[in-house]
């Protein structure tokens, strides 16, 4: 097994650092581990410029993730790598679309055992990375909304058992009250989707299938199939709101009439302002953004597929 280089949060709690520990003891039965803490941008480029040839396992969520791949692309360094993901952060919406187990343990054995597979990413126009799922409208008013109460909770209860969770339920439930309706210009591979006549509720690009903790904004998303699976809501009336919430949480939603789910390698939108949720990363408010596929941007060690029987 190559030496493995585990990159984490320098501000992580206790209960990770606790949580990290057994999935080290996993790791160290088979390889030589380093562990490496950085608490900004430019500690953990210095990690990865002595990096070396070992292997680099992120321990965190999707913001640490989104972290060092972005460092890695910067450094043009990200098609040399292949990465492996111990999941620690709140919500871990890359590792359940990559069906990398929760339970840090097993996680290991995966990093350990599992089969190196390419992975996407998604590029906007600027040069920045998205890892997992980037959407605006409603969905990134409840990740604005989200992250207000994850700060106000997340020290309420003991370790991982903790209100934090609950930031993004409690922020979708405040944005349904009056979400945003935008009238936006969406192009998907250069063909128009949807024009300035027709608001739009939301508009979400994934790499992975679901933000916030699991919900499954574009369900048919696999992080390494060449294509961004774009998801745009036009339920904008009261009865079509409820019945899009209903059938989001059933994973239906894309099912809608009043919805188009198409798959794609580039989207650009315009028009109103709005907001965008990246990775969890909020920023706006925006008139107008782009994103492209990278297909196969990097390699990660994911869980082998079981052989149909």
């Amino acid at each position: 097994m190559d030496p493995l280089l585990v990159i984490t949060n320098a501000s992580a709690g206790t209960s990770d650092e606790e949580t990290l520990e057994r999935a080290l003891d996993v790791l160290r039965e088979q390889a030589s581990v380093e562990v490496a803490a950085t608490s900004n941008p430019g500690e953990l480029d210095g990690v990865l410029h002595r990096a070396g040839s070992r292997r680099i396992v992120v321990a965190g969520g999707d913001g640490s993730l989104h972290a060092v791949v972005t460092a890695l692309h910067r450094r043009n360094e990200l098609g040399d790598r292949v990465l492996g993901l111990l999941p620690l952060g709140t919500g871990n919406d890359f590792a359940r679309g990559a069906g990398i187990p929760l339970e840090i343990e097993a996680a290991a054995r995966v990093v350990l055992d599992g089969e190196v597979q390419p992975v996407d990413v998604l590029v906007d126009e600027l040069g920045g990375v998205v890892v997992n799922n980037v959407h605006l409208g409603a969905g990134a008013q409840a990740s604005r909304r989200a992250v207000r109460w994850k700060e106000r909770l997340g020290a309420v209860g003991v370790g991982k058992v903790n209100l934090g969770k609950l930031g993004y339920p409690i922020g979708a439930a405040i944005a349904a009250v009056k979400p945003p309706h935008l009238r936006l210009h969406v192009e998907v591979d250069g063909v128009t989707v949807a024009d300035l006549d027709h608001p739009v509720l939301m508009v979400a690009v994934g790499i992975g299938a679901t933000v916030g903790g699991g919900a499954a904004i574009t369900p048919e998303a696999e992080v390494g199939d060449g294509k961004a699976d774009v998801m745009i809501a036009f339920a904008t009336g009261p009865v079509e709101k409820l019945g899009y919430v209903a059938d989001l949480a059933l994973r239906r939603h894309h099912e809608r009439d009043d919805v188009r789910y198409l798959r794609a390698t580039s989207v650009a939108v315009a028009g109103e302002e709005f907001w965008t949720s990246a990775d969890g990363e909020i920023s706006g408010p925006e008139r107008r953004r782009s994103w492209r596929v990278e297909p196969a941007a990097y390699r990660m060690t994911l869980p082998r597929e079981t052989p149909d029987v």
